[in-house]
C-alpha cells in the first residue's frame, strides 16, 4: 500500500493515538505535550464518532509543566483495561520520565502518577490474558515496553521490556531487549505495542521518524520475550504518498465481532493542523496485519461557546497553579504579568483548529488601563510561533511575537475580532458590535508549520510584566467552517 487517504476521525491536534475496548465502548487517548489538562480521553461506540469525556491529568498536583519547552512534556500515551481498571502509561519528557495513572472510570478521576523506572519514551502495556488469542489464555502477567535512544544522531533506538505489576503499579524482574528495527540501518524504531494474535505475540512499532518517512513495522514471536522475527513485507504500512502523509504510530483494537481496526496518526499537508488521528481497517495475510484506510465523511463541528462553563476542549499553556478565568457570564480572563512568548503560564485559553479552512470570531469588552494591557484573539502554535490580534491603548494591533504586522484605531466600546484561515493564509478582520466586518490584513503564516503539536485558536490577555486588577470580557467565541460550495468558490478565485 503506497498511499493513505480518508478523513481523520479526530481532527486537529490529536497525535499518537492509543485505543482500548471495554464491551461495546472504545476509549482513546492522545499526546498533549506542553498543554494542560494533559492526555485527553475520548469515547466512541463505532471508532469514527468520538466525544471527549475528560483528561487523565486534569489537576495541577498530577502534572508539573513548569518551564516546559515547546513540543516537550507528555509524549505518546497508551491506554489499556484489565480486571476492571484502566491503566494509562506515558512519559513526561524533561521530567521524571515514565509513569502510570489508573482509574475505574475513564472519565475520571484518575490517580496521581506512579513513576516507573527506565529510560526512553513511547511506553506501552500488554496484559497477557488471552485477549485476541484463539489458541487460549495467556499466563496473566503484564508487561511494560518502551523505546530508548542508543545513538541520537543516527536515530538508533531499541525496544525494551520489563514485567509490570498492576496492583503495585511498578516494574519488576529482568529487562528484555525485543527489537532494534526492521533492518540494520533502521531509524527511530519507536511506539511499541504488543498483542496476542492466534497464539503468537505480535509487536507493532513505528519507524523512520514522525515525518514523511513514517512507517508501521510488524514482528512476531512464540514467547513474549522473543526472539522476534520481522514481517517479510516490512514495513506493513509504507511511507504514505497520498493526500494524507506521515502515517504511523498505530495501535490495534479488536471489535466485538472479532474484526480488527487500528488508530494511527497522519498529516493533511498544506495547513497547520499537524498530526491527527485516522482509522484503518486491518486484514490479515499469513498472520501479518494489512492496513486499509476507513473512508468516511469527516465531522465538521462548528463551535459556538458563550462560556456557561468551560468545556473540556479548552487548554492552557503549561500547568496553571491558580485559575485566571471565570465563566457564567461569558469568559473573563484576568490580566496578569505573564506573556505569551516566555516559558510561563499566560492568561491564554485555546482549543485545537480542526479543519484547514475556518472562520474564527469573538466579541471583546475591554478598555486597557495602561499601555502594557492588551487582550484579544490568539492563533498559537507555541511560545515562538503565534499571531495575536489585540485591543491596546492604540486601537487594534496584529503581532507576530514582538513584530507589529498591522494596526488600526477603533472607537471605545465592544469590538468583534475575527480571522479567516485558509491553509496558511490568515486574514484578520474586525467590526463594531453591529457593524460590517472590515479586513485589516492577510498574513501568509508558514511559520505556523507544526513539529509535534499543531495550531490552536483562542483568547488571550496580558499586562506584560506589570501588576493589574483588570479583566478582559469575551461574550462568545465562534469557529465556523465554510461550506463545500464556499470552498469551491474560493478555489476558483484562487
Amino acid at each position: 500500500m503506497n498511499g493513505f487517504c480518508g478523513d481523520p476521525v479526530l481532527p486537529g491536534f490529536r497525535p499518537d493515538p492509543s485505543v482500548c475496548r471495554v464491551g461495546a465502548d472504545y476509549y482513546l487517548v492522545t499526546s498533549s505535550f506542553e498543554w494542560f489538562p494533559g492526555l485527553p480521553v475520548f469515547h466512541s461506540r463505532d471508532l469514527v464518532n468520538w466525544r471527549r469525556i475528560g483528561s487523565a491529568l486534569d489537576r495541577p498536583s498530577q502534572l508539573d509543566l513548569d518551564g516546559c519547552a515547546p513540543s516537550r512534556g507528555l509524549f505518546a500515551p497508551t491506554i489499556r483495561h484489565h480486571d476492571g481498571v484502566f491503566h494509562l502509561v506515558c512519559t513526561l519528557m524533561d521530567g521524571p520520565g515514565h509513569f502510570v495513572v489508573t482509574a475505574t472510570d475513564p472519565a475520571g478521576p484518575w490517580s496521581q502518577p506512579h513513576w516507573l523506572e527506565g529510560a526512553g519514551f513511547d511506553p506501552s502495556l500488554f496484559f497477557d490474558d488471552g485477549a485476541g488469542d484463539r489458541a487460549g489464555a495467556g499466563d496473566g502477567r503484564a508487561w511494560f515496553t518502551a523505546a530508548r535512544v542508543l545513538d541520537e544522531a543516527a536515530g538508533r533506538t531499541e525496544i525494551w521490556m520489563r514485567e509490570y505489576l498492576p496492583r503495585e503499579r511498578r516494574l519488576t524482574g529482568p529487562e528484555h531487549v525485543l527489537w532494534s528495527g526492521s533492518h540494520p540501518g533502521a531509524r527511530w524504531s519507536e511506539a511499541p505495542h504488543l498483542y496476542k494474535v492466534d497464539g503468537s505475540y505480535l509487536l507493532l512499532t513505528a519507524e523512520g521518524g514522525t515525518d514523511v518517512d513514517h512507517t508501521v513495522v510488524a514482528a512476531r514471536a512464540d514467547r513474549v520475550s522473543g526472539p522476534y522475527e520481522g514481517a517479510p513485507g516490512n514495513p506493513v504500512l509504507p511511507p504514505a504518498q497520498g493526500p494524507v502523509t506521515c502515517t504511523g504510530h498505530a495501535d490495534l483494537v479488536q471489535t466485538p465481532h472479532g474484526d480488527w481496526r487500528a488508530v494511527l496518526l497522519g498529516v493533511r499537508p498544506g495547513s497547520a493542523l499537524g498530526r491527527e488521528t485516522f482509522l484503518s481497517r486491518i486484514a490479515w495475510d499469513d498472520g501479518w496485519p494489512v492496513f486499509s484506510p476507513v473512508v468516511h465523511t469527516a465531522q465538521r463541528r462548528p463551535v459556538h461557546d458563550d462560556f456557561a462553563t468551560l468545556c473540556p476542549d479548552w487548554n492552557t499553556l503549561r500547568t496553571p497553579r491558580t485559575r485566571f478565568w471565570t465563566t457564567g457570564d461569558g469568559l473573563r480572563l484576568r490580566l496578569r504579568p505573564e506573556r505569551l512568548g516566555a516559558r510561563t503560564v499566560p492568561s491564554l485559553l485555546v482549543r485545537p483548529q480542526e479543519q484547514p479552512d475556518c472562520d474564527v470570531s469573538t466579541e471583546l469588552h475591554f478598555t486597557p488601563a495602561a499601555p502594557e494591557e492588551e487582550a484579544g484573539l490568539a492563533v498559537v502554535l507555541d511560545d515562538a510561533a503565534h499571531l495575536l490580534f489585540l485591543r491596546t491603548t492604540e486601537g487594534l494591533t496584529l503581532r507576530h511575537g514582538s513584530e507589529v504586522l498591522a494596526g488600526v484605531p477603533v472607537p471605545p466600546g465592544p469590538v468583534r475580532l475575527g480571522v479567516r484561515i485558509r491553509g496558511f493564509s490568515h486574514t484578520f478582520t474586525h467590526a463594531g458590535p453591529d457593524g460590517a466586518w472590515q479586513d485589516l490584513t492577510t498574513v501568509e503564516a508558514r511559520f505556523l508549520t507544526p513539529l509535534f503539536t499543531s495550531v490552536q485558536l483562542g483568547l488571550y490577555a496580558s499586562s506584560n510584566g506589570r501588576p493589574s486588577t483588570g479583566h478582559a470580557h469575551f461574550t462568545w467565541f465562534d469557529i465556523r467552517y465554510p461550506s463545500k460550495e464556499e470552498e469551491a468558490a474560493g478555489q476558483q478565485r484562487g
